[in-house]
């Protein structure tokens, strides 16, 4: 068999050396890509788990704002942080979270408080008449019937609370977490098979077969 010339083996060399460079590239870019996901994931994760629990440490009590009743100032799908109040700390004008007697959670604006029968008198700013005025709650509310007062609001994040405390969040989680596992398994696969560049001087070659 004849001998191949140098300026063949050179020329072999120089095509293996591309290969291998652009499959090194591909994987590099890859292997960030799951490393991002990965990371932004667990930041979320944590992020959402002080959002809906790490705050109760605090004396907080998330809450999603299911109507539109007190928009612009709660608007829907708003995560309300509320903290514990005495029915003294309360004052005109003040938004207060209160239990109703079916068991439902409300959050409307003190416009009078009646000490003498020890009630609340409430509203919705955004439920109003055709000529602009706002209409005021059925029902007072009863000093026992309070929850608390809000803190502050996060707008959006009650839809992510109420898509996982809802009866689909366990599937939700569930696909999560198997995507991050799927994205680990992947980036552990990578790291394995990523070809390992040689470098001879200042370019990257292949060992001599």
């Amino acid at each position: 068999m004849s001998k191949k010339s140098p300026q063949f083996r050179k020329d072999r060399y120089s095509l293996d050396n591309k290969c291998r460079m652009s499959v090194f590239l591909v994987m590099s870019v890859l292997k960030k890509a799951l490393q991002g996901f990965i990371y932004l994931v667990g930041v979320i994760a944590v992020l959402l788990l002080i959002a809906f629990g790490g705050v109760r440490l605090v004396g907080l009590t998330p809450y999603a704002v299911l109507s539109g009743s007190m928009e612009p100032q709660y608007p829907v799908g708003s995560l309300l942080f509320v903290s514990k109040a005495q029915p003294q700390e309360v004052v005109v004008g003040d938004a207060i979270t209160f239990e109703l007697a079916s068991g439902t959670l409300v959050t409307h604006q003190v416009y009078a408080i009646d000490q003498a029968h020890e009630q609340f008198h409430t509203q919705g700013i955004a439920n109003k008449t055709g000529d602009g005025a706002i209409v005021h709650d059925a029902q007072p509310v009863p000093f026992d019937r309070l929850v608390g007062k809000p803190v502050c609001c996060i707008p959006l994040l009650g839809y992510l609370n109420s898509l996982f405390t809802g009866p689909a969040g366990f599937f939700v989680i569930a696909a999560i977490a198997l995507l991050v596992v799927a994205a680990a398994l992947g980036l552990e696969l990578l790291r394995r098979s990523e070809p390992e560049p040689v470098y001879n001087g200042t370019h990257m070659r292949t060992p001599n077969a």
